[in-house]
């Protein structure tokens, strides 16, 4: 019942104006529009004016208590340091994000004992990309726009409707406030002032025995500026979440491959990685006589390549057109249209390319000649002499799954095997199966021998035998590049631009008014500003003395009471 008597309460003040429910001070002279605030002697709060919010309504319903919520500086203080308990915990120990080719499932557990095992339970391992971070973020935001709409809008309705004549309670109760005679006449006494006014760098509007002065105003709006900037900022944080505007990843580049470039349109060829040691009379003192091996540098010659055509059709070979080369180090990424590419780390052992085996009959030893086999994008048939080979299955890393079928470990090619159905002469007219091994050492070798005559009942008279490194095409070496793209960047500094600007108009000048009245030969003068209170006292008392009033600085300081 309280609520409903506050919110049909009278708000009309005696000079006639209706203001809203939850308004301090009248919007049209400034008297105070409580009766014991009236009766007190305290310097008048002038946040916003006295101007009602939408977050003071009485009887509010579903959507202002939501309102009520974000629009509270308490709570919105309390989100920022739950972030930053947040942001601390990511910290505790590296996140996912800044490892390559680890699992972390099994790595915080073997390198941080417990404690890394509980981190990765809890989600902590990946804190900045988990929900309840985002959430905090677009929480925060939603407080910055709400708290915003919440006061700038009484704010602009106070500054953009002042009135000249205030009450005369109104102006006395300001934090800086003269009162005293004057030997002239009301308006020319104004008229004369306001000329000293102007000349302070004020504007100035007068009405007979009234004035109004005021500049600076634009420092007013320099925290909303802020806030203005703060939620660009975080839009766009919140933005590289999103697919193809954000990319952060290490990719393995084979020296002589081209590779794509995961979510993007481009693809990588290292046409040359070279890497160079310090010899043991240019080694750190720390490092000399023990046997250390430390790169000096290493870089990738990289050629970029754009696709043009065929470029999610996967059955056909994609059109490239070259548009960068760049020699990649340490500190000097490539960098073209926002995709940078940085030199992380590099791998020197070599990595099988393609290979040439000879089909070879075991018993006669007769070969029947070669076909090329490459590793990544093998064809799916092949002809070699009266023989054809289809290839059936590819396995990248083989392995026996635990009924002993033939699985893939990994999608790295680690321990590459081929299934072919060979058909042609002296064989069954559905030909046989056979799997073959590129890399051939003696386990291999067996395991593939083995899995052969499994498969076929029997062994097969024909072999697959590479004869010679002639015949095998290495990567000798394997670069790791740090892949990023960050579209969303420019507008994190736009962001911090327009908070940086809002920081300068609200530090480097302060919003100042003068409001005066004579009333029957007695002068009542009341000034607020938003800081510097002595800078305001020492204008007005020099504004006063250029009138023939002899003031003191310190006397104009209310100082929080006037009798």
């Amino acid at each position: 019942m309280m609520k409903e008597v506050i919110a049909f309460k009278n708000t009309k003040c005696e000079c006639g104006h209706q203001n809203p429910v939850g308004t301090v001070l009248c919007e049209a002279c400034g008297r105070p529009l409580e009766e014991q605030d009236r009766e007190s002697n305290e310097v008048l709060e002038m946040r916003y004016d006295g101007m009602a919010r939408r977050s003071q309504r009485a009887n509010p319903n579903f959507i202002d208590r939501i309102w009520n919520f974000f629009s509270s500086v308490k709570i919105a203080v309390y989100m920022i340091i739950l972030t930053l308990l947040g942001s601390m915990l990511g910290t505790i120990f590296p996140q996912e994000n800044t490892f390559l080719n680890i699992d972390p499932s099994t790595y915080y557990k073997e390198t941080y004992g417990t404690p890394g095992w509980i981190y990765y339970k809890l989600g902590l391992s990946h804190t900045y990309e988990s929900w309840w971070f985002v959430l905090l973020l677009v929480m925060i935001g939603a407080s910055l726009v709400i708290c915003s709409l919440d006061r700038v809008l009484p704010l602009y309705k106070a500054l953009t409707k002042q009135r000249i004549l205030k009450h005369k309670q109104f102006l006395t109760r300001q934090r800086v406030v003269y009162q005293g005679p004057v030997e002239l006449e009301s308006k020319e006494w104004v008229e004369q002032a306001s000329v000293h006014i102007k000349k302070r760098g004020y504007r100035v509007h007068t009405l007979d025995n009234a004035l109004l002065a005021e500049k600076y105003r634009f420092s007013r709006w320099g925290p909303y500026v802020i806030h203005i900037g703060l939620i660009i900022f975080l839009l766009a944080v919140l933005a590289r979440g999103l697919p193809g505007l954000h990319m952060d990843q290490h990719v393995a580049f084979p020296e002589g491959e081209i590779k794509h470039i995961p979510n993007t349109s481009y693809y990588l060829k290292n046409e040359k990685f070279t890497v160079e040691y310090y010899s043991e009379q240019d080694l750190p003192k720390e490092f000399q006589g023990k046997n250390k091996v430390l790169p000096k540098l290493f870089k990738t010659e990289a050629t970029l390549y754009e696709c043009t055509a065929n470029c999610n059709d996967p059955s056909k070979q994609p059109t490239l057109k070259a548009v960068d080369h760049h020699n990649i180090e340490v500190n000097d990424p490539m960098d073209y249209k926002g995709l940078k590419a940085y030199q992380f780390d590099y791998d020197l052992t070599p990595v099988l390319r393609s290979v040439k085996p000879s089909l070879v009959d075991k018993k006669t030893g007769k070969d029947y000649g070669t076909f090329q086999l490459k590793i990544k994008d093998p064809e799916r048939n092949y002809k070699v002499g009266p023989y054809s080979l289809e290839l059936k299955e590819k396995y990248n890393d083989f392995g026996l799954d635990e009924n002993g079928q033939p699985v893939t470990k990994t999608p790295n090619p680690n321990a590459p095997a081929f299934l072919f159905l060979i058909k042609g002469p002296n064989l069954p007219a559905e030909g046989v199966h056979y799997f073959y091994f590129p890399k051939q050492i003696d386990k291999e070798r067996f395991q593939q021998d083995a899995i052969n005559t499994k498969m076929n009942g029997g062994s097969v008279p024909l072999e697959l035998d590479v004869k010679g490194m002639g015949n095998v095409d290495l990567s000798m070496s394997t670069t790791y590049l740090n892949i990023r793209v960050d579209k969303a960047m420019p507008f994190v500094w736009v962001g911090a631009a327009i908070v940086m600007l809002g920081l300068i108009l609200g530090f480097y000048w302060q919003h100042r008014r003068i409001w005066l009245r004579i009333d029957d030969g007695n002068l009542t003068l009341g000034a607020h500003t938003n800081k510097n209170w002595f800078g305001i006292r020492r204008e007005i008392a020099a504004i006063l003395r250029k009138m023939n009033l002899e003031v003191d600085e310190k006397s104009l300081d209310n100082g929080g009471n006037h009798s």
